[in-house]
């Protein structure tokens, strides 16, 4: 057996060998607060935010509705202190890794097991009668950061994320394949990434302890009424990301393998600003500069991974209220009268555009409407988006199809 897992000098030298680290609460119907940690090994901070809250509650009694679950993500790769052991566990949530990890073939890698004991956690709490359902996963990374929230472009997800004061990044779905909270969304939870800092930043498990305090007044398990230590955590977080962005957008992902020798140039903090042509990285093929002005985040600055950089834009509040508008009309339903799109004729919330008749603003239209996915198929443009952007599954009279 592996020896137990010391993290912090303040958890009193308690040993972690289970993957659920703790809960609170019942499953009485109400809300279901589901927070990982440690989603990749060498990110320890969110497992001790998790601690703190879980040791708070217990402590305080705080009036409480529903139940919070804290869980380890990457268990095998924390005890290590690395990313990852065979293959990084936030990069193999498809619905075909998914069938083999559930069926008795398990693919050969330890991910692979770390995965299948996340997923019966998560089975086993969504047998219960909820609410709603909320996952959030905290990470931290190489790089000096401020706060930021990451996640997939359903109204659901803005609205929960919205409560945190920090800048909010939509469209990570474009650019990554394979992400836990993909797979989530697609079940019909709500859910967001918490990047919080630097790795071994000591305030990036005060930002996480903060996140998860507001999630759980926000999701409903709490009461600021029984909880007014809140507005403490809105401030610090609003303090900590003063002067950036409230909202921003994926633009672009620098995508290497470890046969590029990639190299971060030093400096770069998550969102700083760049502007097009400066130069960024190197690699084995010589300088990679920025293909268009932005913010970058998640530069590498550590042996493992497999994505060099981001680059993200602003979005104006403007449009966020457009697209909410539009979505709340269903407006999806008539975008197959544009020229050149189609309606895909077995995927629902899918469309096929054939980019020799479509216009550029056709783009824009299904980026408003939350169709943000896409992939080239026969030299084809096919979009696709989240499905139960406004409403959970289980409520009567959703209807996440565009039909």
């Amino acid at each position: 057996m592996s020896a137990p897992l010391i993290l912090h000098d303040e958890l009193h030298e308690t040993s972690f060998e289970n993957r659920l680290l703790g809960t609170y609460g019942t499953f009485d119907g109400g809300p279901i607060v589901f927070c990982v940690g440690a989603m990749h090994g060498n990110e320890r901070s969110g497992v001790i935010a998790l601690w703190r809250v879980l040791q708070r509650l217990e402590h305080e009694k705080v009036p409480f509705r529903g139940k919070f679950m804290a869980v380890i993500g990457n268990l095998t790769a924390l005890r290590l202190g690395k990313r990852y052991v065979d293959k990084d566990l936030n990069r193999i949530w498809t619905n075909e890794i998914i069938a083999r990890t559930r069926s008795p073939y398990l693919p050969p890698g330890i991910e692979y097991q770390e995965q299948q004991e996340l997923i019966a956690v998560l089975d086993d709490a969504l047998q219960h009668p909820f609410e709603d359902f909320f996952v959030i996963d905290l990470h931290t990374s190489s790089a000096r950061s401020a706060p930021f929230v990451l996640f997939g472009d359903t109204l659901r997800n803005r609205r929960f994320a919205s409560r945190l004061p920090v800048p909010l990044i939509l469209g990570i779905e474009e650019a990554l394949e394979g992400v836990m909270l993909g797979w989530v969304n697609d079940l019909g939870c709500v859910s967001y990434g918490f990047e919080a800092g630097q790795h071994d930043d000591p305030s990036s498990i005060d930002y996480q302890e903060a996140a998860i305090w507001i999630s759980l007044v926000s999701a409903g398990c709490l009461s600021a009424k029984h909880f007014p230590e809140v507005r403490q955590y809105h401030h610090k977080l609003a303090r900590a990301t003063r002067g950036l962005p409230r909202t921003l957008e994926v633009r672009y992902r620098h995508g290497i393998t470890p046969a590029d020798r990639f190299r971060m140039k030093p400096g770069f903090e998550n969102l700083t600003p760049v502007h097009k042509h400066q130069l960024l990285a190197t690699d084995r093929k010589g300088d990679i500069r920025a293909p268009e002005s932005g913010r970058v985040f998640l530069p590498l600055y550590q042996g493992q991974g497999d994505d060099g950089f981001f680059l993200a834009r602003r979005i104006q509040p403007f449009w966020l209220y457009v697209s909410s508008f539009l979505r709340r009309l269903r407006t999806c339903r008539w975008v197959h009268l544009l020229p050149g799109v189609t309606r895909h004729p077995h995927q629902s919330d899918t469309f096929i555009v054939n980019t020799r008749i479509a216009r550029l603003y056709t783009i824009q239209i299904f980026h408003l409407l939350g169709f943000r996915k896409k992939r080239l198929i026969n030299g084809m443009l096919v979009v696709s988006r989240r499905k139960y952007d406004i409403h959970p599954p289980h409520r009567r009279g959703n209807k996440p199809r565009c039909t």
